[in-house]
């Protein structure tokens, strides 16, 4: 395990290092819209994925980041002419159907060539529009108890999972999706078996796709603040994923955000089963 925690930390060393490079070459960064509005359950992490996600734009000079925390702010900043002002849209542990001034315009701006990138709620999202759950993939339905898991790494030399070994053991808030079309998406990462259960099976946790002219990029991880931030512990000092595993999981998301801007290459093409 400690090996494993050193070939992930140089890998995620490399990676954030290879994206500072490339960031100071650009002329400006990408600038993305946060939306952390929820409707039903709202995930004590948001503040720190927030924040997380403002630090990894930081420091990697790839992008920086705008918020929409409230309805009001919605209102403002998701019209189909304000959106132009941006490169993409993450929707941070977002649930429930959110008051959007127009839906469809906001998947139409994707589709015209933006990018999308939703974390581990975004799939407990607009569960009743379809336009929606089409363009991210797949549908939360429920979960279990959180749990370590070991997740199959399907694509070795996308940006998202490159700097991860075969396989990623993380704990986390599992979630088990429907509406999931594997011949409709790339996936990459996945579990063999039920969290939970273990009964064997084939459960998505992370794909990417391309819609339209925009890409896509959905993880189901990113329910705990030690996922998030690689200093966080809880009131007794402790915490469940490692400093190795968070900064991992910022170099995953990293990865994907940079791949839906299409600023790195990475395979969209659904794979056989």
């Amino acid at each position: 395990m400690k090996n494993q925690f050193l070939q992930i930390s140089t890998a995620c060393w490399l990676t954030l290092s290879c994206a500072w490079a490339v960031s100071s070459q650009a002329a400006t960064p990408a600038k993305l819209l946060v939306v952390s509005v929820t409707k039903g359950f709202r995930h004590s992490s948001i503040p720190t994925a927030e924040k997380a996600l403002a630090e990894v734009g930081q420091k990697s000079g790839v992008f920086t980041v705008d918020y929409a925390r409230t309805d009001e702010e919605l209102g403002q900043k998701m019209t189909a002419e304000s959106l132009k002002q941006y490169d993409g849209v993450i929707f941070a542990n977002t649930t429930g159907d959110l008051p959007l001034p127009d839906k469809q315009a906001f998947i139409d701006w994707i589709k015209s060539g933006r990018a999308f990138i939703g974390m581990h709620s975004a799939s407990d999202t607009f569960h009743g529009f379809a336009p929606y759950l089409e363009m991210l993939g797949g549908e939360f339905q429920t979960h279990h108890a959180q749990v370590s898991v070991d997740c199959r790494n399907h694509d070795s030399k996308h940006p998202a999972t490159g700097h991860l070994g075969p396989t990623f053991t993380v704990f986390d808030e599992i979630y088990l999706l429907k509406n999931f079309h594997r011949d409709q998406v790339h996936v990459l990462l996945a579990l063999d078996s039920h969290p939970n259960e273990k009964t064997p099976g084939f459960f998505p946790i992370s794909w990417c796709k391309e819609f339209g002219k925009g890409r896509v990029f959905y993880t189901s991880l990113g329910h705990r603040e030690d996922l998030w931030d690689p200093t966080w512990t809880d009131k007794n000092g402790k915490r469940e994923d490692s400093k190795e595993i968070s900064e991992a999981y910022r170099a995953h998301v990293l990865g994907g955000i940079k791949w839906a801007l299409g600023l790195e290459k990475g395979d969209a093409t659904p794979q056989s089963k």
